[in-house]
């Protein structure tokens, strides 16, 4: 317990030092007031698309740039995210619409055809970004009186000419900005709380020579009071063909005020839905653990009331179950330091985790802050290695091990170095396809002494204070002889115990793994988090209690080599993980990419490892206390 109350201790100053340095935010707290006329500068972002999974720099694409283009400073999650934020042509006048703004003109070649046409076969999408604000694209649900948003707009769309079966590519090259501002009565100062577009395409018409300051469109025209309504004409992608890109900005007031600006954005899926799966799921996960924990109070409370109740040696030995083995039950397993080695990586896993979802269920996570919740992950982990090399040498020096630095170093690289492994050779795939989700040189040097430089170390004091601690002793004594494990029922089969055990623990994530999954590959927003951490919790018992269960049946069957076997059980619902991830491939994806169809299952491999880690930890944890407490609990002769 002593333990634990360090962790969060720990992990409770450490967030507020990592608050301290601008990398949460709790939203509400830096508003921007605009007067009337102020400047307003619009950012572009990545190019994204679900059917590739690849991100694309805006200007991959021949678009209007401004004559120095600047990056924004963007943090360790958002460049790993693939972001990259610059500056853009695209500039309004607070409060003061615009009708049809010249940005510049492009005649398309051979080269420039090509890529505005595969962007829009993997119908990409352009992200543009203003006060903070990502640009969203409204649409009116049909079944439902509300509006859902998509991020960003489609480069273009194809299509079919009427009486033409030859497919054409068009492009939305007229942008019509909608900027919604709440103003404040006493000031006449205004926030910014949404920004929307709906795109067109048109092939613009003009007379004479065309200068960008000087022309006049026929197609849109703010004299005349003409401005684009329709895509009835739209601008073909062609060689040859001449592109104008042109915009709109209309402002509306809004009654949103700035701290609410976000709901619109996080409230997209149906929440109904939503609600009932994860109300279904937790009852479902509740009865299940309500009906193990009175049939293991029950057996158990009885078992160990007729062990205490047997007076001659005679009738000891004429009876059978866990208390025989109770003299190899604490014999240290094989491969004792690699099982010490996944202990600490797991404790290192799941302090991030409830860490993390500590404080974004309390609000210091904002979606504004984008990248914040990888780059707080990354940090987390990296000083939760001090817990890892604690617990993993506890339970190493309770195994009567002495080389306590090659555990440490173990511990400090075996995980990480696995997970390097698969992402550099993703991120070799994604250099190859010149994606900006392509992690820079500089940033990899960054991971490699966040690993090296501040992980490790700490690692390695965890162990040093773990190893200096005297070592756990066991409730009962082991044998020096091992006892003989009779022969095992079929359904007491390791493997096939291990695979029951990994269901439980899944079904207490599968519906909001489905939600989890779809934001991260679909493109959407994700901030439940209150839901998440209650599944979290759910997930934490449910591991534990299929754990202890099956541990209690293998005990019985006098079967004691329950140490890699209680990690395993639990660590298996990582297997259902995967497979699911694979389904959802197929079912819910568009990806036709090998590139990124592999790009896909790495990251979901990776997930699925730590996932092992995590729930095995939480498994082995709780066999652990169980079988302590079993064995302190009855009368050994």
């Amino acid at each position: 317990m002593a333990f634990w109350r360090s962790l969060v201790a720990f992990s409770a100053v450490l967030l507020l030092l990592i608050h301290g340095s601008h990398c949460f935010y709790l939203p509400g707290v830096a508003p921007q007031d605009f007067q009337k006329g102020d400047s307003l500068q619009v950012k572009v972002n990545k190019l994204t698309s679900t059917k590739t999974q690849l991100p694309y720099s805006y200007y991959s694409l021949p678009y209007c740039a401004p004559l120095k283009i600047q990056d924004s400073a963007e943090n360790l999650g958002e460049v790993l995210r693939g972001d990259r934020i610059e500056n853009s042509l695209y500039v309004f006048k607070m409060r003061e619409p615009q009708m049809c703004n010249i940005l510049c003109n492009l005649k398309l070649d051979a080269k420039t055809a090509k890529e505005f046409k595969e962007k829009i076969s993997d119908e990409y999408r352009v992200n543009m970004i203003l006060d903070n604000l990502p640009l969203v694209f409204p649409l009116k649900r049909t079944d439902q009186d509300s509006t859902a948003y998509q991020l960003g707009f489609l480069v273009g769309l194809k299509g079919q000419y009427s009486g033409s079966k030859e497919e054409k590519y068009f492009i939305h090259n007229h942008l019509a900005f909608t900027v919604k501002y709440h103003k404040d009565m006493l000031t006449e100062s205004a926030r910014i709380v949404g920004f929307e577009v709906t795109p067109f395409s048109v092939k613009h018409e003009y007379e004479g020579k065309f200068d960008v300051k000087t022309t006049r469109l026929t197609t849109c025209d703010p004299h005349a009071k003409h401005t684009v309504v329709n895509s009835n004409s739209p601008q073909e992608v062609e060689e040859g063909k001449e592109i104008i890109f042109t915009y709109d900005v209309e402002f509306q007031e809004s009654d949103v005020k700035w701290a609410s600006r976000w709901d619109a954005y996080l409230l997209m899926n149906d929440d109904q839905i939503h609600w009932f799966s994860i109300v279904n799921s937790l009852m479902i996960v509740l009865f299940l653990s309500g009906m193990v924990a009175m049939i293991m109070l029950r057996t158990l409370y009885r078992d160990i009331a007729k062990y205490n109740e047997l007076e001659t040696q005679e009738e000891a030995q004429e009876e059978t179950g866990w208390k025989l083995v109770h003299g190899d039950v604490f014999r240290p397993p094989n491969n004792s330091d690699l099982l010490c080695v996944y202990v600490g990586t797991g404790v290192q896993f799941f302090g991030m985790i409830l860490v993390t979802m500590i404080f974004a269920v309390l609000g210091f996570l904002s979606p504004s802050n984008r990248g914040g919740l990888m780059t707080a992950m990354l940090l987390l982990w990296v000083f939760m290695g001090i817990f890892a090399g604690y617990s993993s040498t506890r339970l190493y020096k309770m195994f009567k091990g002495s080389e306590w630095k090659k555990v440490a170093l173990r511990t400090a690289t075996m995980f990480p170095a696995v997970v390097s492994t698969i992402f550099f050779v993703l991120n070799a795939l994604i250099w190859g396809q010149k994606s900006s989700g392509a992690v820079p040189f500089g940033t990899m040097f960054a991971l490699i002494f966040l690993w090296f430089g501040i992980s490790v170390p700490l690692v390695f004091v965890g162990s040093y204070v773990g190893f200096k601690k005297p070592a756990i002793e066991n409730p009962v004594k082991t044998n020096k002889i091992p006892r003989q494990i009779p022969e095992q029922a079929w359904y007491m089969n390791p493997v096939f115990s291990v695979l029951i055990g990994g269901i439980l623990p899944f079904g207490a994530v599968f519906i909001e793994l489905f939600f989890i999954l779809t934001s991260i590959w679909l493109n959407q927003f994700y901030y439940i988090f209150g839901f998440l951490f209650l599944v979290f919790i759910i997930l934490i018992v449910t591991c534990a209690e299929i754990t202890i269960v099956l541990c209690y049946f293998q005990l019985c069957s006098e079967d004691y080599l329950w140490w890699w076997r209680s990690y395993l059980t639990s660590g298996s619902s990582a297997l259902y993980l995967f497979l699911y991830a694979t389904f959802y491939f197929f079912t819910k994806l568009e990806i036709t990419k090998l590139v990124s169809a592999i790009f896909y299952f790495g990251y979901m491999l990776i997930a699925s490892y730590a996932f092992f880690v995590v729930t095995g930890t939480i498994g082995f944890y709780a066999c652990f206390w169980f079988t302590r407490l079993i064995y302190s609990s009855v009368k050994i002769d």
